[in-house]
């Protein structure tokens, strides 16, 4: 094979690929059904022409005929009045207009048998254009219903390029959510255990300490409040009545002032002890 041919070959079948993956089965069905019906239609037009053609040559052949009975009777006419040469002239004449009607007669037979055979080949196009077309139809139909199922299927499946992006579009926003999922749960864990309280607020560990005495201070004293009010406080200050009968009201008063002062210093030694420990600790 020369250079010309093999790159006549390879270009042909370049084309043909092109050709075949560009061709749609139902236009191709389509166009094969109209050309068999436009070769259906110059058939009909043959026969048509055909039959107009055996038509001429017979009103050819009755005027022929007609002719002949013409000739006859002069012929007749002639020997009646004695003219044998216009009798012999007359049936030239219509031995001549007889071969003529016979060479017609075989024309006109020709045509007959040609229109008979186109008839016949009319009536097999027609029919297998029917069956073509009713094939054509059905294949059509095959062939949608093939394209859906396989649209379907790719659906489905998610092989087609554009169900691809979209199930990476999926993975990516659920990713994205559990992040944002965690990272909520986290927020809320890191708020329940008071970790953002320790961050906003701007007091140390010495006001929340002292702040935490007050309350249990407050709550103690809320808690003597309610038992004396309930009357636990009176039972427990019964044995006291004896001894505070026999001591002067001054001398009780400033005995209990003086055990409050002394609480007091206690108190204020303890804290002062507590502030030099946590002062030790930041500058270790």
């Amino acid at each position: 094979m020369g250079i010309l041919s093999r790159t006549s070959y390879i270009i042909r079948s370049k084309i043909n690929s092109v050709l075949n993956r560009a061709e749609d089965p139902t236009e191709t069905l389509d166009y094969s059904y109209e050309q068999m019906r436009d070769q259906l239609q110059q058939v009909k037009r043959g026969i048509a022409d055909l039959t107009t053609q055996k038509k001429r040559l017979e009103m050819q052949k009755r005027r022929l005929e007609e002719n002949v009975d013409k000739h006859n009777d002069q012929a007749r006419t002639a020997v009646q009045q004695g003219r044998e040469d216009l009798a012999r002239r007359a049936l030239e004449k219509k031995k001549t207009k007889m071969n003529q009607i016979e060479d017609l007669e075989r024309q006109i037979s020709d045509l007959q048998n040609q229109q008979d055979k186109l008839v016949e080949q009319k009536n097999t196009l027609q029919s297998r254009i029917e069956e073509f077309r009713t094939k054509k139809e059905t294949m059509k139909a095959r062939h949608e219903a093939a394209k859906a199922s396989s649209t379907v299927s790719e659906a489905m499946t998610a092989t087609g390029e554009e169900f691809e992006d979209v199930g990476r579009a999926i993975e990516r926003a659920e990713e994205k959510t559990e992040d944002m999922e965690a990272r909520a749960a986290a927020m809320d864990e890191l708020q329940e255990s008071g970790a953002f309280d320790d961050v906003l607020s701007d007091k140390d560990d010495i006001d929340r300490e002292l702040e935490q005495m007050e309350t249990d201070s407050g709550v103690e004293a809320e808690l003597e409040t309610l038992k004396s009010e309930m009357g636990q406080g009176e039972t427990e200050s019964e044995p006291a009545t004896d001894v505070e009968g026999d001591i002067d009201e001054e001398e009780l008063e400033e005995a209990e002032s003086a055990v409050e002062d002394m609480e007091a210093e206690v108190d204020d030694s303890e804290v002062e002890a507590e502030l030099a420990e946590l002062q030790d600790e930041e500058n270790a």
